[in-house]
């Protein structure tokens, strides 16, 4: 492993950080905090979260480098207009053909790729935590047979989130859990095929996970492009089988 040593103190305080600013992070994504609200006090995040005010400090911090929130003194923290999609708007995506889904998958892999290297190199005890438990839930969701889109697009933002570069992670916030448009995938198919397919999924995933686990910068980079070229490979088999003479 290439993580430093950690007390068991310092390491439950940067997981407690990483909670608190996830939980905040997804409250102004989802409009419970809309721009220009103000975010609860510092006391009154401590007492609803149960955490010290260091915790507090250190979770609104990061989103302040996210550039979420911006804090006027005397007055509080208050949420930031988020800037429009309008560069990256993929207005003319349409997920039920085959090929658009193929043109995503490809810029993904221009940008998750070296993000799984970044995240390798980077992710602090915190961050390897949260892909842990993410891909732990997905694992679950692929076992019990239930939709697994918005669980795989969690474990991918804490990938990019583990680069510690908040460019990344916007990136795939602009984008959305469409970028897991595996519906198409299982239409007609047998029980058998679908279980292997979870399978592959679940093995694609735990090697990423594992190679950034344990700072394999290569081996992540290698893991990661192996599963979104797979991903191509797969939806180009079902464009050829849509273009069977009948």
């Amino acid at each position: 492993m290439a993580i430093q040593p950690k007390s068991q103190t310092e390491t439950r305080s940067q997981t407690l950080v990483a909670r608190l600013s996830d939980t905040l992070r997804r409250a102004i994504e989802t409009g419970q905090f809309p721009p220009g609200s103000k975010l609860p006090s510092e006391s009154q995040l401590t007492e609803a979260h149960g955490v010290s005010r260091t915790v507090v400090r250190e979770a609104i911090a990061a989103l302040r480098s996210d550039r979420l929130v911006e804090a006027q003194q005397g007055a509080g923290v208050f949420v930031l207009d988020q800037p429009t999609s309008s560069v990256l708007s993929f207005g003319n995506l349409d997920q039920a053909r085959v090929s658009s889904v193929i043109e995503l998958l490809e810029l993904r892999t221009a940008v998750e790729v070296e993000a799984a290297g970044l995240a390798a190199l980077r992710r602090s005890p915190a961050q390897e935590e949260t892909i842990f438990e993410r891909h732990h839930a997905l694992r679950d969701r692929l076992n019990a047979g239930v939709p697994t889109s918005e669980a795989d697009f969690a474990l991918h933002v804490a990938i990019a989130e583990a680069t510690n570069n908040p460019r990344f992670r916007e990136f795939l916030a602009m984008i959305g859990p469409r970028i897991i448009p595996r519906a198409a995938m299982r239409e007609g198919e047998l029980e058998a095929d679908q279980d292997a397919y979870i399978l592959l999924i679940d093995e694609e995933h735990r090697q990423i996970v594992v190679a950034i686990s344990n700072g394999d910068e290569e081996g992540a980079r290698e893991a990661m492009r192996r599963h979104l070229r797979g991903s191509q490979e797969r939806y180009r088999a079902l464009l050829r089988e849509q273009r069977k003479p009948v």
